[in-house]
Order: C-alpha cells, then structure tokens, then sequence
C-alpha cells in the first residue's frame, strides 16, 4: 500500500461524507496526519480538480473532477450499459420504477435507474450509495456472494436508516438463506419510509455475482397480496436475460435462480 495515495483517498471520502466543507485543521484531526501533509495533500487534489477551496472561508469540498469520473466508470460499466434495454423494458411492464446496483464495499452502489413510465416528479438515483443490508438489491447480491464475502459484511457495521432496517446478523442470515431458495430479494421499508423493492441477482459470464436488478415502489403496490409474486416472476426473469447478455451459462443462471 503506497500511503500518500491513501491518505488522499481518505481526503476525499471524508469531504464526501462530512455534508459539509472541511478546514485544514478538522481534516488533520481526523486523519490523524500533520496540518502540512494534509494541506500539501489538499493543494495537489485542488490542481488536479478533485477537490475545491472556498476563498471566503478557506474550507474544502470536492471538486468537478470527482464528476468527470464518475461518469467514466459509468460509460464504461458493463452491467449499466446491458441494462439499459432490460431495465426500461422492466419499467413498463410493471408500472414501477427499476434500478440496476453493485456491490461497493458494504454499501450499494445504483448504477442505473429506469423511472417509473407515469406518475409524479422523479429523482434520478443514479449515483447513490445505499447500506446493503437495508435494500433488496444488496440481499439479492450478497445472497449469492462467496461465504467470506458475506460473513465479513453480517459481522461489519449493520446501518439504521429506518425502525424496519435489520440489524441483526442472525435475522439477516436468515434473510440470506431465504433469497438464495427463492432467488429474489424483499425490501419492506428498510431504507425509506413507504418504500419497498423487490430485488434479483445477475451473474456474469465468470460465474461472479455482477449485481441485481430489482423494482422499487410505494410498499402498498409492491407488496400487495397477489402482487409480490407478479413482480417477483417479472424481476426474476429480467435478472435472468440480463445475465445472458453477460454471458452467463445455463449452470449459473440455476445456481442464482435458486
């Protein structure tokens, strides 16, 4: 491990992570590293427009450049560019709004998002970062993920966004048991008030668990009596046509169909 390189990405996430602009002083404290190093670190970020210095209060935020490579990972993400057809087609065909997501450390992370074919305003969620263990869609994936990798997630922090979010190890190993039978992933308001998501794994042509797919609504829609399933048929079979296009065979779709 090179540590200027990581002390800069420690920069960078607490700057994303703080909500607010960060000083010199507030930054070193937390990292634990010398005012010089941290401003040296911060001046070589601000050249490369990684991050931004406001000239009133002399604090920090990220920076432009941060964008630009975003949405580079994006363009370049084959999960999110096979998704585009199969999530739109997902969308209208249940009423609802899909989102396709990754695994990224013990959060995930919305690749891709298919709003919902009528209805209100919508937030393009493309970008998020949501707890795995509050969203269907990282149940669905760390289901079907290799035993370390789940283990290591059930003993790490478990996030509370809402009074329903799960943070028992035990329950949620359960839950995990329970999607790899079904092959699908339920959310019941666990990251947002009113919300629900039903969620399935996608394999790609390695056998790895790419990521999931999964529908997401008012949990009054979603988890209505005769309904669940429908979407659940729906999700399944897109996660389904989604891996193929990844070059899944036939084995692993079985393996991650339940």
């Amino acid at each position: 491990m090179i540590q200027s390189v990581q002390r800069a990405v420690a920069i960078l996430r607490e700057l994303a992570g703080g909500g607010r602009r960060l000083g010199v002083t507030e930054l070193a404290e937390r990292l634990g590293v010398a005012k010089p190093t941290v401003h040296a670190m911060l001046r070589t970020l601000e050249a490369e427009g990684l991050v931004v210095q406001d000239r009133e209060s002399s604090r920090y935020a990220l920076g432009p450049g941060l964008v630009l490579l975003g949405n580079a990972y994006l363009d370049g993400h084959e999960l999110r560019t096979r998704s585009l057809t199969w999530a739109d087609q997902l969308a209208v065909q249940t009423g609802e709004a899909v989102w396709v997501g990754v695994l990224a450390g013990d959060h995930v992370l919305i690749v891709h998002h298919a709003f919902r074919p009528e209805g209100a305003v919508q937030i393009l969620e493309v970008g998020a970062s949501i707890p795995w263990n509050t969203c269907a869609l990282g149940k669905a994936i760390v289901a079907f993920e290799a035993e370390a990798v789940e283990a290591g997630l059930l003993g790490g922090e478990l996030a509370v966004l809402t009074g329903a979010s799960v943070t028992s190890p035990e329950r949620l190993a359960e839950q995990l048991a329970a999607v790899r039978q079904r092959g699908y992933a339920v959310e019941d308001q666990e990251s947002a008030l009113g919300e629900a998501a039903i969620a399935a794994p996608v394999v790609d042509r390695s056998g790895q668990i790419a990521g999931a797919v999964g529908v997401v609504g008012p949990v009054e829609r979603l988890l209505a009596e005769g309904r669940l399933e429908e979407f659940a048929v729906a999700v399944r079979e897109t996660a389904r046509n989604l891996s193929r296009d990844l070059g899944a065979g036939r084995g692993l779709l079985r393996r991650a169909a339940g």
